[in-house]
Parts: structure tokens; C-alpha cells; sequence
């Protein structure tokens, strides 16, 4: 088709060229289009702006000064953790806690940026023992478990103290068995074989089916290790990471051993029973009793203490006390 019968095409019935053409001498080009396009759009949202917010004038057939049509509401953004691109599960976070605010204060915000950042859904439980007995580590994760509601599937058994410095770390749930991040390999202090303390994934499932921890171990250690003989007597298979380079740079150590000394105290009765694996106690006979249940922000960052009341048994265990 030639020039002129290109011009011919373009003509309205009745002759001339369309209103718009007439804008543009000469050849066409899809730029200036693209240019009219983009100050068309502008226009119609500065007048929709002006029209439902009363400052332009009121729209044909409306009486001047009648109330105008509110501007329609913007819909509102999803919270980070909603995103469809995170991860569908969601992690309960257990820190057994006792008067170590300035641990606290540095682990809910990295703990809550680490995470993110992994697009890992989860809620930070800070289990904080108010009651006189000695710190039980295991009685208060029996308690985090049982308070920490149907919206998380899976529990991190994550000390105050360690923070995770490598983000190649798996913190994703452990649908094959438990997974232990801190694994002896990486771990700054503990390397014996059967270690799972510091930080321990497990689904609630295989938590249950374990039967919780023993609620028997009032003082500083040997929980972990009876829990162990527990994963292994549920017929579960302990899984650690793989492929991390940082050895035993991959995480933080807070705890300074001269500023705040570990109860490591053991009477007779308590050297003898540390070594037993509790066959009867745990979820199912955990002592206790929630004094209050607060939601906070640390720098930002969300968390959930809870004040926890452990009971303990004096004939049963009368290590739980500190006299």
C-alpha cells in the first residue's frame, strides 16, 4: 500500500483525519502516542483525586456544595509473614528464659530479622520461671509447647544465649525427624556425639510423640541428654546440617560464664538420677501455672512472654529446691 493510500485509510468516513492525528504533523511515530497515553492516564487520577476529595468541581448533574463520593481505600499491603512466597509453616520459637534481659534484649530482634530474612512464619515464646525452684530448662519447653497454640506446627528448643551467625543454617521444618542446628560439629563449646542442646527443630508430632522432656531435671544440664535417649527410644533419627564451612564460627556465644554462673549444683539423689531416662514424666505430668501472658516488641521485634509458675514435687524430686 503506498503513502496515499495509507493517508486515505486513516480518514473518518466523511473526510479529514481523526482529531488526535491532527496533533502530530508529518509522519506518525509511537512515541509521541506513548507520551499523550502517559499525560491522558496522569490527568484522569489528578481529576479522580480532585473529584472525590471536594477540591475540583463537582461532576455534571450534582448540585454544587452536595457531599462528594470518598475516594475509594487503598487495599491494604499483606504483613511480611503472609506473603504467599514464605514458607506455608509456621515455627514456634522456645527460649527457656530466667533474669537474663541483656541475652533477651540482643536475641528477639536478630532472632526475629534472622528468620525473616529466611521467610521463615514464626512466634518468638520468651518461657520466663518466676516461681522460687531452681531453672527447669525442660519443664519450661514442656510449657511452651503445650501454650504455644495450633497456628505453629513445629518447635526451635533454642537457647537465650546462642545466636546463629551462618544464614545457611536450616531452620525450615523437619518433616524427616529432628534437626539439630547447633549441631556438635559447629556448636563453640560442645562436641561430644550425642549433644542435640543449644537449638533443636522438631515437629510437634514427633515432639508429642516423644512425649515431651523429662520435668525431673531442676539446676543447669543433663536434659538434653536424657532427651536424646528419648528421640532414639521414639525410633526417630537426629539430622544436623550439612555443607557449613564455618565450623565453630558459626554461632555467637552471649553467655559470659564470670558475669553469670551456671547452677550446677547436685545433691547424691540427683548425681544418681541424671544418667536415667524418665520412662513416665514429661508432657502428660508437667506442673504449672501461667502468672500472665504479654505480648511485646523489642526493637521492633514481636514476642510473647510468658510468666511461668513451675510446681514441683519435693518427694519426687526435693533437688528443686535450692536449700
Amino acid at each position: 500500500m503506498g503513502p496515499a493510500r495509507r493517508r486515505d485509510a486513516l480518514r473518518l468516513r466523511g473526510g479529514g483525519s481523526p482529531p488526535l492525528l491532527r496533533l502530530f504533523p508529518g509522519r506518525l511515530s509511537a512515541f509521541p502516542l506513548f507520551l499523550l497515553a502517559l499525560l491522558l492516564g496522569f490527568a484522569s487520577l489528578l481529576w479522580l483525586q480532585l473529584s472525590c476529595s471536594g477540591e475540583g468541581p463537582a461532576p455534571a448533574g450534582q448540585p454544587r456544595g452536595a457531599p462528594r463520593q470518598p475516594c475509594p481505600a487503598p487495599a491494604p499491603p499483606l504483613p511480611p509473614h503472609e506473603e504467599p512466597s514464605w514458607a506455608p509453616h509456621r515455627l514456634a520459637l522456645l527460649v527457656p528464659f530466667r533474669e537474663r534481659f541483656e541475652e533477651l534484649l540482643a536475641f528477639v530482634p536478630y532472632m526475629h530479622r534472622f528468620l525473616s530474612k529466611k521467610k521463615i512464619r514464626h512466634r518468638i515464646f520468651i518461657l520466663n520461671q518466676v516461681d522460687h525452684f531452681r531453672f527447669n530448662r525442660a519443664s519450661l519447653i514442656n510449657v511452651g509447647f503445650l501454650e504455644s497454640g495450633n497456628d505453629t506446627d513445629y518447635i526451635a528448643m533454642h537457647d537465650v544465649d546462642l545466636l546463629p551467625l551462618n544464614e545457611h543454617l536450616d531452620y525450615s521444618f523437619p518433616e524427616a525427624g529432628p534437626f539439630h542446628v547447633a549441631s556438635p560439629e559447629l556448636h563453640p563449646l560442645y562436641h561430644y556425639k550425642t549433644y542435640v542442646g543449644g537449638i533443636l527443630l522438631l515437629t510437634k508430632q514427633h515432639y508429642e510423640l516423644c512425649n515431651g522432656m523429662s520435668n525431673r531435671f531442676w539446676g543447669w544440664g543433663r536434659e538434653d541428654d536424657e532427651f536424646y535417649r528419648r528421640i532414639k527410644g521414639a525410633g526417630l533419627q537426629v539430622r544436623r546440617p550439612s555443607g557449613i564451612t564455618t565450623g565453630y564460627e558459626t554461632f555467637q556465644h552471649l553467655h559470659d560464664p564470670a558475669w553469670r554462673k551456671r547452677d550446677q549444683k547436685r545433691i547424691a539423689a540427683q548425681k544418681q538420677e541424671q544418667f536415667k531416662v524418665d520412662r513416665e514424666g514429661g508432657l502428660n505430668n508437667v506442673r504449672y501455672r501461667i502468672e500472665s501472658r504479654t505480648d511485646l516488641s523489642v526493637a521492633g521485634a514481636p514476642c510473647t512472654v510468658l510468666n511461668v509458675l513451675l510446681d514441683c514435687d519435693t518427694n519426687e524430686t526435693p533437688w528443686c529446691t535450692f536449700g
